[in-house]
């Protein structure tokens, strides 16, 4: 992936702004959710896929009280009983 060194200033409100054609190269639209972590000394933004807790898949998920299981996993459960 090609390198991009942008420079922003953080705002009174701790807010930055993500340039346009870093939004349209990772295809983020206003309202979608980014994960926000620290690696070592780096902030880390990265698009927020939801995904199932237990395995990671991203396909064919159910949610309950916020939380999402693929139906892998949860066929998985029921096969255990």
């Amino acid at each position: 992936m090609k390198k991009w060194n942008e420079i922003c200033k953080v705002d009174s409100l701790g807010r930055i702004v993500v340039p346009k054609r870093l939004r349209n190269a990772f295809d983020l639209n206003a309202g979608d959710p980014l994960e926000i972590y620290i690696d070592n000394e780096t902030i880390v933004l990265k698009k927020y896929i939801q995904s199932c807790i237990f395995c990671g898949n991203q396909n064919d998920l159910t949610e309950k009280n916020g939380k999402y299981i693929c139906k892998d996993c949860i066929n998985s459960f029921v096969e255990n009983k």
